[in-house]
């Protein structure tokens, strides 16, 4: 939405952002302890903003365990590495109000 006011030069322009999905959800992954493992959730725009991994609840950060990427601009990736059993749980990643689980 643009506007132009008179008599004073005045613009002003409110831009949506498109409402960004997830195209493709996370599956469910067996790995052995010690070993790493890879989560991909595929969104609908490039450079999507207000994402979030989590573990049992818990965000994520990127970090020497956890290696958080975006490949392609809209494939988004999470690697846990050597894995414990303390890391049994739900992976959860969200974009917005979207949310898939494995």
């Amino acid at each position: 939405i643009c506007s132009m006011l008179s008599p004073f030069i005045s613009l002003f322009c409110l831009l949506a952002e498109p409402d960004v999905t997830i195209v493709s959800g996370l599956r469910d992954v067996a790995v052995s302890e010690g070993d790493d493992v890879t989560f991909r959730c595929q969104v609908s725009h490039e450079n999507a903003r207000d994402v979030e991994w989590k573990l049992q609840d818990v965000a994520l950060q990127n970090n020497e365990m956890n290696e958080i990427s975006v490949e392609k601009g809209k494939i988004h990736t999470l690697t846990l590495r050597k894995v414990t059993e303390q890391d049994i749980g739900t992976v959860t990643f969200r974009v917005g109000p979207h949310t898939s689980t494995a």
